[in-house]
């Protein structure tokens, strides 16, 4: 922007704080015109020196506020443009006009970020001469220091601007052979001595500062934010100030704040950054050596983590920088981050781990992995040793680390890793098949990567799988095939023909073995063991090595009887046949530069062409039998071989007759067999349709009921001819149209329709048959119109795709199709299939975009139109009249589909439609609002809702008078949803337009509906807003906003991913809050925050601990690497052989959150639910709830009989009894609906048939009444039976008793329920409210001071009590 558009924007002000300095500029102005002085930037210039003078004066500081802001604000617009020159020999000048304001204690912040600006350009013009002049005299040094003070102010923006003039004032230094701007080291010793003040500061207030204090340090972190300003705008921190600026920001980074932390770590990488070029690389050597002496102790778990992360940053911008040297490093960084990882504290493992999968993600280049030297490949060797010796037992607390480290390495070194990690391999392979080693996970990732790496062959070299005959010297590792199936990848086929291909045929031979007897256990592993081995074949044949070698006539042969015998087989074979084929085509397409696809793959381009005419020569004769294996498969199988059949009729070679001696016999031999397999198709699915011609119905179902299993050849062949016609030359076209045109007519056979239809968009496919379809539109369009009457349900979505094609090719002159189609298209839109209603959907704005684009419609040509018709132009307008004709159809699902399909197209063409034809759409729509047709009604609110979401407000707000009295008839009608939609418009009215329109328009006995939706959103933001402002005094709020905000970004997710497109969203979907409840959703998030921070500090409390398993009587070796797997970071469990031994071991108290003891629940030393039930009966063999409520004397029962036999026989009775509950059919519970005699005793009392489901009975001083129920149901105190759901309960009363509710225990405490699975008691008084799950119920009866009371509780499934 110039300096004149600048200088407008104030002469014309919109503000009020600028119409001062516009009168300034006004005034400077009309003095340039009294001296005949130009309106340049040099006479500006001058004439705000002279107004500078007299509003700032040295001595009298600022004399008039209003007038210097104004004049230096234009002081600073100006400067920009004024000489070079000129500025350097005013600046001592203006430096000390502008002191007075840099300096004063009460300036305001707009003067002080004007006065930056200024002296940002004076200094920037400054030369090398005047910044070498001392700080003490008036010159660039004493302005830069006034930056650097303002730099830590205490207001944001001021702060804010100062840095951004040191950044640019360092990022524009003078001419200098210096790598660094002449101020530099200033800048850097300013920050630094106040980074240090600010670090001594932030020491002495932690120390004093009590636990539950806030912890804010402004100071450290503006003195920070300096240094991170000057690290990343001088090209680098200055060399001679590296050493101070790394201990610092150490010792910073150990601190407890994390925001602290993060800014320290934000200086780092900025300096690493700046010094990945070329000019500022030679600081890094030594900035790394400054920080490998500041090594922190080894036990320090606050300062280490920080400094690894630090040295794998900086090790990383090395590798970029210099690559060699830092390979040849590589050993020496394994030595000093290793030991790292038998440290007790868990953050410095992980620190550690991830840094040195960094080293080798990062430090070991690709020309190493490609043509290493004899010096790389002892640095390789180093490595290899140094992940060996990780497997050690000193870092066992580690090893689930190390496997990470392991596999990084798997992946870097590629094909590299043999042998140099093959120890790795065997090690851990004996880890992973010994059965008391707890990391087989883990273990399974690390042989994976290995598998990936070294290949099958190199892995099974080392860990062999001995299947074929295993002893106890070599055991079986049949553990390995799922490993090798899912990591196989490039390599050599060849291996799998030696390797499993004879040892299948072993474990095949096994199982003949075996003949026609029952099957054993040992028969069912050798057919798992042979479906695995195959299983393999897929990843051999993805992308192999040596296909034309290894794939020959005989591995071909072999193929094809698998195809034709094994039928459980036909999966992995024909993936593995298809993956020949995809992945050498992936290569062939792969825009990954030649030598990085050499290292991915091994396979050039031009050896993966090779490989894809090796398997043409083989293409007939495999198609040939996919063929005959597709025939031969039911219908729900068959997806596969199909996706196989097309993948080699892809790569078989065209007919080549370039001259009459230049023919390829091969490829014409496969073109030739391909056009006779195609004829012989054709012929044979001729011959079926007229022989089901000529068939009768009863002959029909005859043949149906004797071949139900197979589908009828016609299908078979039809599904052949499908796949094989974007293959076929075009003169073949001809026949693959007659065949359309003598199916789609057919009643008979809807699948066969279905399958017809299916060919059109096949042949979009492939450029030939888009050619074809372009030449033979106007045939297409006669066939289709032809056989509209015709089409079956089923093939209705598979004719909409396929008229999709045709108008997509459509000629301009034959647009008299789409009005032709058009009605079956939109009654199309009310189709239940979701698919042709989606498809519908986008062929009528496919029509729409077509007459969009302009042409002329004859109309003589549509059906039932004059011959005499005139031409008209086809526009976007036009097809929406076309559309709006089915509006005066005669039945209701004509309009409804109507209506609907405009509603589809308004909102696609909403911006292009003439604001004319929307209004007319609109007050049309309002009509069909008042008809008494649910079906019509329920389509205009999907149109109402579209319209007031999408179009413009000038459209919609006129017609609110006439809708909402529309809308608000609807809104009592509960049928088809009706209320909820019209409230749900609504809200979005409202949301647009505002309260206070819709109330003025809405009817008066109405409005309760709008006032109840304007309080509920109220009410919702106040619970929001009510639950954030709790939220912010936590001092872990910003954890629990991003919680939060995680929470609500993954519900939005979640609520878009519920709709295809835009249209269904607007239509179908709602983004009101209130509908989720945001505050519980809050609530429930903050909960689970303060629960992650806790276990993560019990975590961080927790130190690392190791057992020694033993599972045998001698002692463990611990000299062993296989002592690894008896080496446990858990406790082991003990495993009692007894009852004694069980019920002598001790037990630890167990208490809820709230602190109540918990008794029953299965611990963590692994003791059952009969030791706590035990645990509830006294001495006497009393329960405790019954002994306590005797002290207490509110209530005596005749329920005593709670003895230890007794509970036990009532729970097992209440489990397994003839009362019990019972699974039917299809899993539904059964309840008996009598009952003979009460558990108690006594006999059934008169009217209590229907008790089976109740609560205990509770009564206070009348006695305790024992009833025992299956945990289903509720029973009020009036009798009768409810279904279990989930609601408040509350009870009152004082009295006691004892129950059992399918095996869960109730207790209550003033109205509170808890449940837990066992027996016991409760006695409670008062009210209160709980939460709880399960399923159980509870009533009582109890006798209170002021008289008797009664009350109910139920427990519901995971409600809230």
């Amino acid at each position: 922007m110039s300096l004149e558009e600048k200088l407008d924007k104030i002469r014309s002000p919109r503000l009020q704080n600028q119409r001062e300095t516009s009168i300034v500029l006004s005034a400077i102005e009309d003095t340039l015109k009294e001296q005949q002085h130009g309106f340049t930037a040099t006479a500006y210039f001058a004439a705000l020196l002279a107004l500078l003078t007299q509003s700032i004066s040295s001595s009298k500081g600022i004399i008039n506020k209003e007038l210097a802001a104004s004049v230096v604000y234009l002081l600073d617009l100006v400067t920009p443009y004024v000489p070079v020159p000129l500025l350097r020999s005013k600046f001592p000048q203006i430096l000390t006009g502008l002191a007075p304001a840099l300096t004063h204690q009460d300036v305001e912040a707009p003067l002080l970020r004007s006065s930056m600006g200024c002296l940002e350009t004076l200094l920037i013009a400054q030369d090398s001469v005047a910044w070498g002049l001392p700080q003490t005299q008036v010159g660039p040094r004493r302005a830069l220091a006034g930056l650097l003070t303002l730099a830590v102010d205490h207001r944001p923006k001021v702060r804010k601007r100062s840095q951004e003039a040191l950044t640019k004032i360092l990022k524009n230094p003078p001419p200098s052979p210096c790598l660094d701007h002449p101020a530099a080291d200033l800048c850097a010793e300013t920050a630094l001595k106040g980074l240090e003040d600010a670090a001594k500061t932030t020491d002495k207030n932690t120390k004093g500062r009590k636990q539950n204090q806030e912890e804010h340090h402004p100071g450290a972190m503006h003195a920070l934010q300096v240094v991170k300003t000057i690290a990343g705008a001088s090209g680098g921190w200055p060399s001679r100030k590296i050493d101070s600026l790394c201990q610092i920001l150490l010792n910073i980074s150990k601190s407890s704040n994390e925001y602290l932390t993060m800014a320290a770590f934000e200086i780092f990488e900025l300096i690493f950054t700046g010094m990945a070029d070329e000019i500022s690389s030679a600081k890094l050597p030594r900035l790394m050596e400054v920080i490998s002496e500041l090594r922190p102790s080894k036990n320090d778990s606050q300062l280490l983590p920080p400094w690894i992360a630090v040295i794998s940053r900086g090790y990383d911008v090395s590798a970029q920088i210099s690559p060699e040297d830092t390979f040849l490093k590589l050993p020496e960084l394994f030595d000093m981050i290793s030991p790292f990882l038998a440290s007790d504290s868990h953050n410095i493992r992980i620190s550690a781990a991830e840094c040195m999968i960094s080293f080798v993600a990062n430090c070991i280049p690709e020309s190493v992995i490609l043509e290493p030297s004899i010096y790389d490949e002892k640095i390789l060797e180093k490595v290899g040793k140094a992940a060996t010796g990780l497997l050690s037992v000193q870092f066992q607390t580690a090893w689930m680390e190390v496997f990470n480290i392991l596999q990084s390495l798997f992946e870097a070194l590629r094909r590299r890793s043999t042998p140099l990690l093959n120890e790795v391999v065997k090690t851990v392979g004996e880890l992973r098949g010994s059965d008391s080693f707890n990391g087989k996970k883990e273990a399974d990732v690390v042989l994976g990567a290995a598998i990936h790496a070294m290949g099958p062959e190199g892995l099974l070299n080392i860990l062999p799988l001995n299947l074929a005959t295993p002893n106890s010297g070599r055991p079986g590792r049949a553990w390995l095939l799922p490993l090798l199936r899912d990591h196989v990848f490039n390599t050599k086929i060849m291996h799998f023909r030696t390797e499993f291909v004879p040892l299948s045929g072993i474990m095949y031979q096994r199982i003949i073995d075996n003949g026609d007897t029952e099957k054993t256990v040992e028969t069912k592993i050798f057919e798992t063991l042979v479906q695995q081995i195959w299983a393999l074949l897929p990843g051999y044949c993805n992308l192999p090595l040596d296909l034309p070698a290894a794939f020959d006539q005989t591995f071909a042969e072999m193929i094809s009887n698998l195809l034709y015998k094994q039928v459980e087989l036909r999966p992995d074979v024909c993936r593995a046949l298809q993956l020949l084929v995809d992945s050498n085509r992936a290569v062939i397409s792969s825009d990954v530069p030649a030598e990085k696809l050499m290292i991915e793959t091994r396979i050039s381009k031009a050896e993966a062409q090779s490989n894809i005419d090796h398997l043409a020569s083989f293409a007939g004769n495999l198609l040939a039998v996919l063929f005959n294996v597709y025939s031969q498969t039911l219908p729900q199988f068959r997806g596969y071989i199909l996706q196989c059949i097309n993948a080699y009729l892809s790569v078989t070679p065209k007919k080549v007759l370039k001259v009459e001696y230049n023919v390829h016999l091969s490829s014409l031999t496969v073109w030739q067999e391909l056009m006779e397999t195609f004829t012989r198709v054709t012929t044979m699915l001729e011959a079926a349709l007229a022989e089901d011609v000529s068939q009768t119905q009863a002959d029909k179902q005859k043949q149906k009921r004797a071949s139900s299993s197979m589908p009828p050849s016609s299908h078979t062949l039809m599904d052949l001819i499908i796949t094989l016609s974007i293959y076929l030359p075009r003169s073949c076209f001809p026949t693959l149209f007659s065949l359309a045109a003598l199916i789609l007519p057919r009643t008979s056979d809807p699948q066969l329709q279905k399958k017809a239809y299916k060919l059109i968009p096949r042949l979009a496919n492939s450029p030939t048959g888009i050619s074809a379809l372009q030449e033979r539109s106007s045939e297409l369009q006669q066939l289709l119109l032809g056989c509209a009457a015709s089409a079956s349900v089923p093939a209705r979505r598979d004719r909409l795709v396929a008229i999709t094609v045709v108008v997509e090719y459509l000629p301009a002159d034959s647009l008299h199709f789409i009005p032709s189609i058009l009605s079956e298209v939109v009654i199309s839109a009310k189709e239940v299939n979701e698919k042709a209603r989606s498809a519908a959907f986008d062929l009528l704005v496919l029509m729409a975009s077509k007459m969009q684009a302009g042409g002329t419609i004859s109309q003589s040509q549509i059906p039932h139109m004059p011959s005499d018709a005139p031409n008209v132009d086809s526009s976007l307008e036009e097809f929406f009249t076309m559309v709006s004709a089915g509006l005066a159809g005669s039945t209701p699902h004509m309009i409804s589909a109507t209506i609907t399909a405009l509603t589809r197209v308004l909102y696609e063409f909403r911006a292009e439609l003439p604001d004319r034809v929307t209004e007319d759409l609109v007050s049309t729509m309002d009509l069909f609002l008042t008809s008494n047709n649910q079906e019509i009604v329920r389509s205009v609110l999907g149109f109402v809702k579209v319209a007031i979401i999408s179009l413009p407000e000038p459209i919609v707000k006129p017609r609110l008078s006439t809708l909402v009295p529309g809308l608000m008839g609807w809104s009592k009608e509960h049928k088809a949803h009706f209320r909820a939609r019209v409230k749900h418009i609504f809200e979005r009215m409202i949301r647009r337009f505002g309260f206070d329109i819709v109330n003025k328009y809405c009817p008066e006995p109405d409005k309760k509906l709008i006032h109840n939706i304007r309080k509920t959103k109220e009410r919702s933001k106040r619970k929001k807003d009510a639950s954030a402002a709790s939220g912010m005094a936590d001092e872990n709020d910003g954890q629990e906003a991003n919680n939060n905000a995680t929470t609500r970004d993954r519900t939005s997710n979640m609520k878009r991913s519920r709709f295809d497109n835009e249209f269904d969203r607007a239509v179908y979907g709602s983004d009101d809050s209130s509908e989720r409840g945001e505050w519980s959703s809050d609530d429930e998030d903050h909960n689970e925050s303060n629960h992650n921070a806790s276990s993560k500090q019990q975590s961080r409390n927790k130190q690392a601990q190791s057992y020694i398993v033993e599972d045998s009587d001698s002692p463990l070796d611990l000299l062993d690497r296989k002592s690894l797997a008896n080496i446990s970071s858990t406790k082991p469990v003990q495993i009692f052989n007894n009852d004694e031994a069980r019920r002598g071991k001790k037990r630890k108290t167990r208490t809820d959150p709230g602190g109540k003891l918990i008794f029953g629940e299965g611990g963590d030393d692994g003791e059952g639910d009969d030791d706590a039930m035990m645990l509830d009966f006294d001495k006497e063999g009393h329960h405790s709830s019954q002994a306590r409520s005797t002290r207490d004397g509110n209530g005596r029962g005749e329920g005593d009989e709670g003895d230890l036999e007794g509970g036990i026989n009532a729970y097992v009775d209440a489990i397994k009894g003839k009362d019990a509950v019972q699974r039917g059919q299809g899993g539904r519970l059964k309840f008996s609906n009598r009952r003979e005699n009460d558990h108690n005793g006594k006999g059934k009392k008169k009217g209590d048939e229907m008790d089976i489901d109740d609560a205990p009975a509770h009564e206070g001083k009348g006695g305790n009444v024992q009833k025992w129920n299956n945990g289903v149901g509720e029973r009020n105190s009036r009798g009768g039976v409810k279904k279990p759901k989930s609601q408040i309960g509350s009870g009152t009363g004082n009295g006691s008793t004892s129950g059992i509710s399918n095996g869960m225990r109730e207790k209550v405490r003033g109205g509170r329920i808890a449940k837990s699975p066992a027996r016991g008691g409760f006695n409670g008084r008062g009210r209160g409210r709980g939460s709880g799950s399960g399923s159980g119920s509870g009533s009582g009866r109890g006798s209170s001071r002021r008289g008797s009371g009664r009350g109910t509780g139920a427990v519901g499934r995971n409600g809230r009590h």
